[in-house]
C-alpha cells in the first residue's frame, strides 16, 4: 500500500476546502494537504515564485474551475505549458456540469474531471474516491524537485 501524497487543493470556497480536508483526514493514507484560495497564488506556488521559492512540488493538484485572480483552466494550461510541471496530475473538481467546461478541461490536459456533488455525504465520498484512486491505484510519475 502506498503512503499519502502531497496534494495541492485550489478552491476559493473555504467550506469546500474544509470538507475536503475532513474527507482526506479519514483516509487510510495520510496525505499532506496544501490549500490555496485563488488562482494567482496557486500559480505562484506551482512556479515557486516569491514566498513559495522553497515550496515542495505536489504529487497531485485538485483544482476548482472558478477561481478569483485566474481561473482553473488558466492554471491547468500553465501547468501543461511548463516542462517542470507538465507531467503533474491534475484533477478538476468543480460544481460545473456543463459539457463545454468538461471538454475544455480535457482538451487542456486535465487527467480527470469530477463534478462536485450537492450533498455532504456525496461530496465527502467524491473526495475520498479521488484520494483512493490517485493514492491507492494510480502509478504517478516520480516527484520533481
Amino acid at each position: 500500500m502506498k503512503s499519502g501524497l502531497r496534494l495541492l487543493l485550489v478552491d476559493d470556497n473555504p467550506a469546500d476546502i474544509g470538507l475536503a480536508r475532513e474527507a482526506l483526514a479519514r483516509c487510510v493514507r495520510q496525505s499532506e494537504i496544501i490549500s490555496l484560495e485563488n488562482g494567482v497564488e496557486a500559480l505562484s506556488f506551482l512556479k515557486r515564485g516569491g514566498m513559495y521559492a522553497d515550496a515542495i512540488r505536489p504529487d497531485l493538484v485538485i483544482l476548482d474551475l472558478s477561481l478569483p485572480g485566474c481561473d482553473g483552466l488558466t492554471i491547468l494550461r500553465a501547468i501543461r505549458g511548463l516542462p517542470e510541471l507538465r507531467r503533474m496530475p491534475v484533477v478538476m473538481f468543480s460544481t460545473s456540469r456543463l459539457g463545454r467546461d468538461i471538454a475544455r478541461c480535457y482538451e487542456s490536459g486535465a487527467n480527470c474531471y469530477v463534478s462536485k456533488p450537492g450533498s455532504l455525504n456525496e461530496f465527502l465520498a467524491a473526495v475520498r474516491s479521488i484520494e483512493e484512486f490517485w493514492c491507492g491505484f494510480a502509478a504517478l510519475p516520480p516527484a520533481i524537485d
